[in-house]
């Protein structure tokens, strides 16, 4: 199944509090329950101004709709290509 990135452009996103990840998580799980077993959320990058999700789905109509169910902004949604670490050096 596809593995997509999703850039969500969120002023401040490095100073929410444990407790405002925590919400958002929940708000995200949440929506992953209605979606069914297809989507999956494998984990997200909070930079100071963003957060980069990583999702597994059929499709990106289903990221979005994801998106829009949990009220979540979406920049841009990428298919994953290849993932490569120091071990595909060798």
């Amino acid at each position: 199944m596809p593995k997509y990135v999703i850039e969500r452009e969120i002023p401040d996103a490095g100073k929410l509090s444990a407790e405002q990840l925590k919400a958002i998580s929940k708000t995200s799980c949440s929506v992953l329950e209605n979606l069914g077993p297809k989507i999956n959320w494998v984990h997200s990058y909070v930079t100071d101004n963003k957060i980069y999700c990583v999702y597994i789905a059929p499709n990106e109509d289903m990221v979005r709709e994801h998106a829009k169910q949990g009220g979540f902004p979406v920049q841009s949604v990428s298919t994953v290509c290849a993932i490569i670490d120091p071990t595909t050096s060798e």
